[in-house]
């Protein structure tokens, strides 16, 4: 007799969201009594199965264009219409991995410089990878990708996450309801890194839905020239479709020395190791502790902690000392 077995575990899909919300303590303890009413919480999005934020929008995008016809998969008798987007590395990963899992090819226009960790995990899915001048950016792999879809229409479907609105809306669906009911509601400030501005744009829009008194703090790097990974500096630089400076009620410009030391002291004296765009997210958060405390007014800060140090570790600023 032959039973059917109904299959176990999950899907990558269903394996994306739902990630912790941790307490970070100890940054505010040089507010002292000032800081008694103060939290900062970070969304640890490292748990997501592609190791960062990125999954949730790369699914988002990839799921749509699936059910629109416009990706093909490798496995099929017809040769696929493959996913091509520009990358700093961690949505480059999340289209990997789903390219992989679901049987569709991917090209990535990415910087030569980013990380030989970024580089080792492309590798592992199988990604073909376009490399540009790390002199350009994320702006020269960009022009590259739109480049390459220009040229061969047929070949590629061209994602385009810096404009493509399932990015934002991945997190007007997900992240923000998470935030909401992990805070049971309470949350008062949210802080969040630029860079295609899918996390920050997604999640403020539906936070603001929920209070219109949560506090929405943008940040992004001070300059042009910085070692704030996937982040972008938006007056110098190709600003996404999909960012609305006029969302923020405020923007922090972030120092990538600070970010470095932030993400020092996380891992030494609180053994938590972030990637630098998180933690300069902390950095971020703890300004606006600060601002709250000067105020004597209690606060619920929620941050975005993209990914963890994981791909970072071959970097020489961890050998610093502060």
């Amino acid at each position: 007799m032959i039973t059917t077995v109904k299959p176990l575990g999950s899907t990558i899909l269903e394996r994306i969201g739902n990630t912790p919300l941790i307490r970070i303590d100890g940054v505010t303890a040089h507010l002292g009594d000032a800081a008694s009413g103060i939290q900062i919480l970070g969304k640890a999005e490292w748990a997501n199965p592609g190791g960062s934020v990125k999954d949730r929008a790369a699914s988002s995008i990839v799921t749509d264009a699936l059910k629109r016809g416009l990706i093909g998969s490798a496995r099929g008798s017809n040769p696929a219409k493959g996913l091509l987007d520009a990358t700093s590395g961690n949505t480059g990963i999340a289209y990997a991995m789903l390219g992989a899992a679901l049987g569709f090819p991917v090209t990535l226009c990415m910087p030569s410089n980013v990380s030989p960790e970024r580089k080792k995990y492309l590798a592992a899915y199988g990604a073909n990878i376009v490399w540009t001048s790390p002199a350009d950016g994320s702006d020269g792999a960009i022009r590259k990708a739109r480049e390459l879809a220009a040229a061969e229409p047929d070949r590629y479907f061209y994602a385009d996450q810096y404009s493509n609105d399932e990015n934002w809306r991945a997190h007007y669906r997900t992240t923000a309801n998470e935030i909401w009911q992990q805070t049971d509601g309470q949350i008062t400030h949210f802080v969040a890194g630029l860079g295609t501005s899918g996390t920050f744009m997604g999640t403020t829009r539906r936070l603001r839905e929920l209070n219109p008194a949560i506090r929405c703090i943008s940040m992004q790097p001070d300059s042009a020239f910085n070692g704030l990974e996937g982040l972008k500096h938006m007056a110098t630089a190709i600003v996404p479709r999909i960012y609305d400076s006029a969302l923020a009620d405020a923007n922090i410009d972030m120092d990538t020395e600070v970010a470095y030391r932030i993400a020092r002291t996380l891992g030494r004296n609180h053994g938590l190791l972030v990637g630098i765009s998180a933690a300069g997210a902390v950095a971020a958060a703890v300004q606006v502790a600060e601002q709250e405390a000067r105020a004597g007014r209690e606060a619920i800060i929620v941050t975005i902690l993209p990914d963890s140090a994981e791909k970072y570790m071959s970097d020489r600023f961890w050998q610093e000392q502060d």
